[in-house]
């Protein structure tokens, strides 16, 4: 395959490439682009050079946005901002007012948007399910908190979001036609997506233990480590440039940044678990102010989460991760599956059971919340000739995609009663 078809390809594998999935996309932009672009042209919460961090749910925009964020966590993410504040500013004149923050919003959207079109892809052409069931699957993704809070939101998640979906959805089509990931791909997936979040770099690497024959000889498991080291060794070496070789300050910097985010007790461990990681990136719980301070005099209200205060959202939580985990039994033996759990896992692994971030765990879903969906998927292609069952699943997706769309659009209204009484 030439250097063109392989270009062409890749936008068509990206970008939505039938009118359907065209559809998709635009109903999403518009969609998230009014709510997104009222808030920048009229508020400063998405962005204001007075809040360092946290004016809403711990997401540290201006950090982002100016500096890339802390170089153990987000290690190339510097450049990638720095690129994205260039290219705004060619438009705004250096100016860091209304249009600049309307950039932001509309390219978070966009990367929203386009996250969502690779869920579609996924269930379409890797899972094969309904167009029907694709499309609640779609709009019971589009509702999750995370989606619509990034869909207006410039961080690291947000990118994250679809850099995950996209190579997914990519390595899902190699493995489908029986194919390697190329050493090019990895190389890239490891410098793009460990680059804005270094732990995400593991599952760049998992869908190489299920390519076909891999340990049927020891040619093929060598050839699959050394595109694993290339891809390792060129990350490493970006790494140890970006701060100067001085690779003694990743572990001093790593160890202050885990007694920082791991060592909140104010909250039962369970309650976090369920109400913030599992639940807060996906169902809305109630929110609550607090009043914060950039270390200069500038004092600002910040909104936060709290964890559910009713039965009825630890019910709906409860009967989705019994879907999911009824989906993963079902589908044991389905190596899609399985690349979609261990993804999942590295994100249970290091939050919940290390406790890194747990408290404000309900920021990270960026980083998995789209494996909900796509296991749901799984889950309605592995009972598609049981039509009772099918129609048991339809049914329940519909109520609980009705259910979390009215609470959800709920509690951003409260989120805008915030914003407009503060910013």
């Amino acid at each position: 395959m030439s250097l063109k078809s392989k270009f062409i390809h890749f936008l068509k594998m990206l970008f939505p490439s039938t009118f359907l999935e065209l559809g998709i996309f635009v109903f999403y932009l518009v969609a998230y682009g009014v709510f997104g672009t009222f808030l920048a042209q009229h508020y400063k919460i998405v962005f204001d050079g007075r809040i360092p961090w946290d004016a809403y749910f711990s997401f540290d925009n201006k950090a982002i946005v100016m500096t890339g964020g802390s170089f153990e966590r987000h290690p190339l993410s510097y450049y990638f901002f720095n690129w994205i504040r260039e290219f705004i500013f060619f438009f705004t004149n250096g100016k860091m007012g209304m249009e600049f923050r309307l950039f932001l919003v509309w390219m978070s959207n966009l990367i929203v948007s386009l996250s969502i079109v690779q869920v579609y892809k996924y269930l379409k052409n890797i899972i094969g399910t309904p167009v029907f069931i694709n499309l609640i699957l779609v709009l019971f993704f589009s509702l999750f908190s995370t989606c619509i809070l990034l869909s207006f939101t410039p961080e690291t998640y947000t990118y994250t979001l679809l850099l995950l979906t996209a190579f997914n959805y990519y390595s899902a089509v190699k493995l489908k036609k029986n194919g390697k990931i190329s050493g090019l791909s990895l190389v890239l997936g490891s410098v793009f997506v460990g680059g804005l979040t270094v732990t995400n770099i593991v599952k760049v690497f998992i869908p190489i233990l299920f390519e076909k024959d891999l340990f049927s000889s020891w040619k093929k498991f060598g050839i699959a480590a050394a595109r694993v080291s290339v891809s390792c060794l060129v990350f490493i070496l970006l790494y140890l440039n970006r701060i100067n070789f001085k690779y003694e300050n990743i572990l001093s910097k790593s160890g202050e940044q885990y007694e920082k985010f791991s060592n909140v007790n104010s909250t039962p461990i369970w309650d976090m678990i369920y109400s913030y990681f599992f639940g807060g990136n996906i169902l809305f719980p109630g929110f609550f102010i607090r009043e914060k301070h950039n270390m200069q005099g500038f004092y600002y209200k910040a909104l936060f989460m709290e964890v559910y205060t009713s039965v009825i959202p630890y019910i709906f939580i409860g009967l989705l991760m019994i879907l999911i985990f009824w989906s993963y039994f079902k589908n044991f033996k389905n190596k899609w599956v399985q690349i979609l759990m261990l993804s999942f896992a590295v994100d249970v692994l290091i939050h919940c059971v290390f406790r890194f971030g747990l408290h404000t765990s309900y920021i990270y879903g960026g980083h998995f919340v789209f494996v909900f969906p796509l296991l749901l998927g799984w889950l309605f292609y592995s009972v598609k000739n049981s039509p009772k069952t099918l129609a048991f699943l339809t049914g329940t997706m519909i109520v609980m995609t009705v259910y979390l769309g009215f609470t959800n659009l709920y509690r951003m209204t409260e989120f805008f009663e915030f914003v407009n009484r503060y910013y």
